[in-house]
């Protein structure tokens, strides 16, 4: 019988629906905006899998919504370790104690949830510690880019439950005030013991590749496209299309585009809602080496968006030739069921391949 010691970051993830790019000292303001939390009912589809796949696991967890309420509600009698001062201001400080108790405690493995920094603070506070516990990420940060994350938290319980090995792989973050700005700065911050199962993420790769044909069949469309609104995400691929339609994006923001005029740029979820029209085009580029199409790094285009519009893919031919197949976890079961299969990714100026969505 297994012994998982579980901790969830509760504000993970808050800042990416309203435009943050994260939630590290953003929280205030992720709340004034109108921001939910994310992470708990993440952390709840990765216990109920881990239900479902090993009942009998032990479940060793901190306070409150930092794991114990999570692992009530799926059905786990947990072992409860501590808890934060206060729920409503929990902090870094709040998981690295949680994470001293686990391996006090001598748990198999740690499950945490919440993105790169969250991460960070299990793998270094392990190494502190002077231990060697696997752990494994529930995605549910706005930045995901370490290696040490399932590719969704169902996945990530179903390998909780069933791994029995482990590899080493890497913890990257990056500058969250850099990335707001529009520039990536990442870091390897740490190396993690990890399960070996197929459901995990690799490591975020900037790739190159040219796609300047690409950029313009895009942006030709676009402009032929009388009416329509075009909601362009992240990335260089993309941003490649936005200096096409004669605008400099924000790099790692989501701009909205219609009929030659920007009508709003690093938009959040709910400024994209009020400005969709009639028909609406998303235009994507899969993160490399990841190939997530939504769920990493663009959390503004929210299922609701989705739910109203055609969805563009676009990536250069080493980008696909590097990922194998895309993926998709945008936090809706129906609308990432409604985007799996086979889908036509534009490649070229009028080129496209085929690509499996997972």
């Amino acid at each position: 019988m297994r012994t998982i010691g579980v901790v969830v970051n509760p504000i993970a993830g808050m800042g990416g629906r309203v435009g943050l790019k994260g939630t590290d000292g953003k929280v205030v303001e992720a709340r004034e905006r109108g921001a939910e939390a994310r992470a708990p009912d993440r952390a709840l589809a990765a216990l109920r899998a881990v239900a479902e796949r090993a009942p009998e696991t032990e479940i060793v967890t901190y306070g409150g919504e930092m794991g114990e309420r999570e692992a009530r509600d799926a059905g786990f009698g947990p072992e409860v370790v501590g808890g934060p001062e206060s729920e409503a201001t929990t902090t870094a400080a709040d998981t690295r104690e949680a994470v001293r108790r686990f391996a006090a405690e001598g748990v198999d493995l740690i499950l945490f949830v919440g993105g790169d920094g969250t991460a960070v603070d299990v793998a270094e506070t392990l190494k502190e510690e002077g231990v060697e516990t696997p752990t494994l990420g529930v995605p549910a940060g706005v930045k995901v880019y370490s290696a040490v994350f399932a590719v969704t938290p169902e996945a990530a319980g179903r390998v909780a439950a069933d791994f029995d090995r482990t590899e080493t792989r890497e913890v990257n973050d990056i500058d969250e005030d850099a990335y707001r700005e529009g520039e990536v700065r990442a870091d390897l911050k740490a190396l993690a013991e990890v399960p070996v199962a197929e459901d995990l993420q690799s490591s975020k790769q900037v790739g190159g590749g040219t796609v300047e044909s690409l950029a313009a069949g895009v942006a030709d469309d676009a402009k032929a496209d009388e009416g329509a609104t075009y909601v362009l995400g992240p990335g260089s691929t993309v941003g490649a299309i936005k200096s096409e339609l004669g605008f400099e994006g924000s790099p790692l923001g989501v701009d909205v585009w219609r009929d030659g005029e920007v009508l709003v740029a690093d938009a959040t979820a709910d400024e994209i809602l009020d400005h969709l029209g009639d028909r609406n085009v998303v235009v994507v580029s899969p993160i490399g080496g990841q190939g997530f199409v939504f769920g990493r790094g663009n959390d503004q285009i929210s299922p609701e968006v989705i739910r109203r519009s055609e969805v563009e893919v676009v990536a250069s031919k080493s980008k696909l030739d590097g990922v194998g197949v895309l993926r998709v976890d945008t936090g809706d079961d129906g609308v990432d069921d409604s985007l799996r299969g086979w889908r036509k990714v534009r490649v070229g100026r009028f080129e496209r391949r085929m690509m499996k969505v997972v």
